[in-house]
């Protein structure tokens, strides 16, 4: 795991050491460049984390080089140095994107201040735009059951080394929150974390969203520099294409890669999370998945369990979504009564915490009385849930009116509660949440007998 890396760029020699023995004794790790050209150069070779950038030099100055990278995008946080300046110059340079202006002679506490603030502001805004583009998913694994404390310890344990790690598990089921979790619990935590859909990413284009590419002096940083010293996390890896995995291989057993368009190799520091929903093993034999990028991801597996296999975190799922929306989206706030709670409980969950999270937000959209009730609940799933897998209303047409659908439902749930509490209408009363008045007329009125049930 590496530290942030800087670029100073000013043509007085005992100024570049100077900065440069000041931020390495902060840890930093610095490299120091003379003029535009060898600023350009050093770019080339690597993305860095910050640049301190001198305005007066003999081939170009520091705005015409803020104006030439600000025309497709400026690689980092540019903190422009002059001991000539004017408030145009700075007001000119912030402008072009610049995060600060410092005057020379330097002061060596708002120097540090400075780059201290500027790596924390680019921090919080990669954070911020990744959170938008996630619609704020959980930052850490919700769930106090068996199998969810120990997911969480083995995550912990596995922090530790920087190996690499592929995660399994359904569509839904929280690969990505806790590849995350893994992140912030690993000495990688405070450098960034990306995330590349790769099924989202055009096959001819996947080259360039991750290796980069420079063409006519412009260079771009894919995926892999931007997490440089991170983490990067490969999602549904398994439909990379084959070309692409090969290049992938190549950076990984070199720990360099060359961007689409280049001739000078970039040295790389990532940590992969990689994650898959489908059989790496059997997409390795079926030969659309090479055997030695397999390996190298599969350093150390971790299998996510889908949400049927561990329902008595349901109730505390329900609330987290709840309190996240309310707070997020301002909706109002309602919670899941008993009944709504116990049957969600006992619902197989196909699509996992995923289609619980957006159960949770359409049954608040909707809104209505503060209380969600089991026929909501019921009505929003669309009444074709069975309460367990494999339960007796696991056969509930769609095909016909959703009264009668509900009606159907609501026999086989009542049927299975019944002979599940061998007959006891108290004990199924408590677990599905019902006043045992209105079970036993809920009952009569669906035609369900109780006396064959004891």
């Amino acid at each position: 795991m590496s530290s942030p890396y800087i670029l100073v760029v000013d043509d007085e020699p005992d100024i570049r050491q100077l900065v440069k023995e000041i931020l390495e004794d902060e840890g930093y790790r610095v490299a120091t460049a003379e003029d535009g050209g060898s600023a350009r150069k050093a770019l080339r070779e690597r993305r860095p984390d910050l640049m301190l950038l001198d305005i007066w030099m003999p081939d170009i100055d520091g705005i015409s080089l803020l104006k030439e990278w600000n025309e497709t995008e400026l690689p980092c946080p540019v903190i422009i140095m002059s001991g000539h300046g004017t408030v145009e110059t700075a007001v000119e340079a912030t402008r072009l994107g610049a995060y600060d202006f410092l005057e020379k002679p330097l002061s060596l506490a708002k120097l540090l201040l400075t780059v201290e603030h500027a790596l924390e502001a680019d921090t919080l805004q990669r954070e911020n735009l990744g959170l938008r583009q996630r619609a704020q998913a959980v930052v850490d694994p919700v769930g106090r059951s068996q199998v969810m404390q120990r997911l969480r310890e083995q995550i912990k344990r596995i922090a530790k080394h920087d190996t690499w790690v592929l995660i399994t598990g359904e569509p839904g089921s929280g690969r990505e929150t806790l590849a995350r979790y893994l992140h912030n619990q690993s000495p990688r935590a405070k450098r960034p974390f990306v995330e590349v859909g790769v099924s989202a990413i055009a096959r001819s284009n996947a080259a360039l969203e991750l290796f980069g590419s420079e063409e006519n002096g412009q260079i771009h940083y894919g995926r892999l520099e931007q997490a440089q010293g991170g983490t990067l996390f490969l999602d549904e890896v398994a439909d990379m294409d084959l070309e692409v995995q090969a290049q992938l291989v190549g950076a990984l057993n070199t720990e360099s890669f060359l961007r689409v368009g280049g001739t000078e190799p970039v040295s790389v520091d990532v940590r992969i999370i990689a994650a898959t929903s489908r059989n790496l093993a059997e997409q390795v034999k079926a030969e659309r998945f090479r055997e030695d990028l397999f390996y190298h991801l599969n350093v150390v597996p971790l299998d996510v369990p889908p949400l049927r296999d561990h329902p008595e975190d349901v109730p505390e799922l329900l609330n987290y979504y709840v309190d996240t929306f309310v707070a997020q989206d301002k909706l109002m706030y309602r919670r899941f009564d008993i009944g709504a709670q116990n049957f969600l409980r006992n619902y197989p969950w196909p699509g996992n915490v995923r289609e619980l999270k957006n159960l949770v937000q359409r049954l608040l959209i909707m809104g209505g009385d503060e209380e969600i009730t089991l026929d909501e609940v019921q009505a929003a799933i669309g009444g074709g849930a069975s309460p367990a897998a494999g339960g007796p209303g696991s056969a509930v047409s769609f095909d016909q009116p959703l009264r009668q659908a509900r009606e159907q439902f609501e026999k086989a749930y009542l049927e299975y509660q019944l002979d599940k509490h061998s007959g006891n209408v108290s004990k199924m009363a408590q677990e599905v949440g019902m006043e045992r008045t209105h079970l036993y007329r809920k009952l009569r009125s669906l035609g369900i007998e109780i006396k064959d049930r004891r």
